[in-house]
């Protein structure tokens, strides 16, 4: 038997020594380990460990950074800078209500700022998930980073599965089915921002991650962040409940509270036909629920971004693009 420690062994024992002796991970570890894991220079026992721990413990903002930065420096960029505004991750998938986030990410994209768009398609069958969806609008799934900003300089708009720019996070994050839980490199994506936009739009399900994601991005040095709990854990207002927003503005942080745009709550969607979005873009029916969900993730973003100084003026704002947008520019695809 090979009694040489693994170099990784040290992370897992500082993660695992029990209630007295363990600790978080500073920044710097955090990067190590998270770097060792994208080269494969663990072992699948370690790499199980590490992830486990960690989900019991949860993260903090210090080893979210390290782990960050450990993962951007594993991704091939464009060979020629892009300048795009936004990143919006989206990995939790939609079973109550459609995602009206994409059409959110479409009107901003309409108005002026250029947008990133990533995800990637779980194994629950009872979810909708954004790769599933774009084909509707016609939005082409790029092949690698370099063709997203391609798009990006043409259409202001582009959208990349995970597996298409970093195949071993979407190796990791499979794991869930091995270990029955989701494990941190979901929350790693959410803050991933793979071409390094200024301003970064996140959903997350569970409210408690809100200030982590904050934390964090003041550690990367993110210029503007917004995280706020989305209805299904997606980036998305849900208008039936207030929405508390965590920000961050050049290493501040903040908080405010978006009142409810409903008094009523709105039943789940029953049918969950995708074709409605195109449906409800192209002015050819309505949704209350929907153009809600649109019109306050849009304002969310517009203040974030400093295109507006008050919730009100954001959503004023965020209505009349909504009333301007080109209804005739999807045309009808076949189903996704």
């Amino acid at each position: 038997m090979n009694s040489i420690e693994h170099k990784f062994a040290q992370y897992v024992r500082i993660l695992g020594r029990g209630k007295k002796g363990s600790r978080s991970l500073q920044q710097e570890e955090a990067f190590e380990a998270m770097r060792m894991i994208l080269n494969e220079e663990v072992e699948a026992v370690q790499l199980g460990a590490f992830l486990m721990l960690l989900r019991v413990k949860e993260e903090s903002p210090e080893e979210l950074a390290g782990f960050v930065e450990a993962a951007r420096a594993s991704l091939a960029q464009p060979a020629v800078a892009v300048n795009v505004d936004l990143d919006w991750s989206s990995y939790a998938g939609k079973r109550r209500h459609l995602p009206w986030f994409i059409l959110a990410a479409l009107l901003l994209a309409e108005n002026g700022a250029s947008i990133l768009m990533h995800s990637t398609a779980g194994r629950k069958d009872n979810r909708i998930y954004t790769p599933n969806v774009m084909s509707l609008f016609g939005i082409a799934n790029c092949t690698s980073l370099d063709e997203a900003a391609q798009q990006i300089a043409v259409d202001n708009f582009a959208f990349i599965s995970l597996e298409n720019f970093s195949p071993k996070l979407k190796q990791i994050m499979e794991l869930r089915s091995l270990l029955g839980l989701r494990s941190p490199i979901n929350t790693l994506l959410r803050m991933l921002n793979p071409l390094g936009a200024p301003h970064l739009m996140q959903g997350t399900f569970h409210p408690g991650y809100r200030p982590i994601h904050q934390q964090a991005a003041i550690h990367l040095q993110q210029d503007h962040l917004a995280v706020f709990k989305g209805e299904g854990g997606e980036c998305e207002r849900n208008p039936d409940g207030n929405c508390e927003v965590f920000s961050v503005h050049h290493g501040e942080a903040s908080e405010e509270s978006w009142p409810a745009i409903f008094k009523k709550r709105h039943l789940k969607d029953e049918t969950m036909d995708v074709r409605r979005l195109l449906q409800v873009w192209r002015g050819e029916t309505d949704d209350e629920y929907g153009v809600a969900a649109i019109i306050g993730t849009t304002a969310i973003a517009l203040k974030m971004m400093d295109k507006a100084k008050s919730i009100e003026t954001a959503e004023s704002m965020a209505k009349q693009m909504w009333k301007n947008r080109n209804i005739i520019k999807y045309p009808y695809r076949p189903s996704p």
